[in-house]
């Protein structure tokens, strides 16, 4: 599989795990998952990077060469994602995006309108846009064709660890969807990771799963061995399923039985 690249916005990325950085309850932590894992791309809130003070930096603590993500967490309309965008950049956090509008306060649920008007604009301004959205085959569409990069469905709610509760909509977009389906929330373990890989999902993102284990290194990996794991999968061709069973081996002619 070392000829298996994904590409977005012009970068080769090698590994297809993501990693958030928040909620680790020391965030020297980070650096270690990050090796751990072998992720690339990384994701960081703009309210938690101030490129002028060390000591108390989330930027201290990821590696040189990784993609720096920043997201517009606390966004709750177009008009502040597409700020706090230019903020971050202004910041020297480059041109990736992951543009979140929640302004719903209990599930935390993106609001898919408000983020295809944010992504329409911040393509205009030459940033690289991955939208996080609610699984939506014709909104997944048109934030492609309005310029994303990627569409990054939710799994389950932020945080919830829940896993792939909105399976067969991600499956639906990973399938017809003529772009990166990176799926993103509430991947609670492992084996949901794998999960999405082998429905032809392009990557995952993690964060809470990792941050909330009691060994979060030893954690990152094992999502990243899922994830290779998923992939090769789905490269191969998962066998298909049937109702009834069905033997392995023949079983007439056994010991002269005809």
């Amino acid at each position: 599989m070392a000829d298996d690249i994904l590409s977005i916005g012009g970068e080769k990325i090698g590994s297809r795990l993501f990693i958030g950085t928040g909620k680790f309850s020391d965030e020297r932590m980070i650096k270690d998952v990050i090796s751990a894992s072998g992720a690339q791309v990384i994701t960081v809130a703009l309210r938690r990077v101030d490129a002028g003070v060390r000591g108390d930096n989330v930027l201290e603590y990821i590696p040189q060469g990784s993609i720096l993500m920043t997201n517009t967490s606390g966004a709750r309309n177009a008009d502040e994602a597409v700020r706090i965008a230019r903020i971050a950049r202004a910041a020297g956090c480059g041109n990736w995006i992951k543009i979140e509008v929640i302004n719903d306060n209990r599930y935390l649920l993106p609001d898919n309108l408000e983020t295809l008007k944010a992504v329409e604009v911040l393509v205009k301004e030459g940033f690289i846009v991955l939208p996080y959205m609610n699984p939506d085959l014709v909104i997944g569409r048109r934030l492609l064709e309005a310029g994303a990069a990627a569409v990054m469905p939710l799994g389950s709610p932020i945080g919830s660890n829940r896993g792939l509760r909105t399976e067969e909509i991600v499956k639906i977009m990973a399938r017809e969807l003529k772009g990166s389906v990176i799926v993103d929330a509430g991947l609670g373990a492992p084996s949901d990771a794998a999960r999405c890989m082998e429905m032809g999902c392009a990557a995952v993102l993690v964060n809470t799963a990792i941050a909330v284990s009691p060994d979060p290194a030893n954690m990152a990996r094992a999502f990243s061995e899922a994830v290779i794991a998923g992939r090769r999968a789905y490269i191969a061709g998962l066998a298909p399923s049937i109702e009834t069973a069905e033997a392995s081996s023949p079983l007439t002619g056994f010991l002269g039985e005809e």
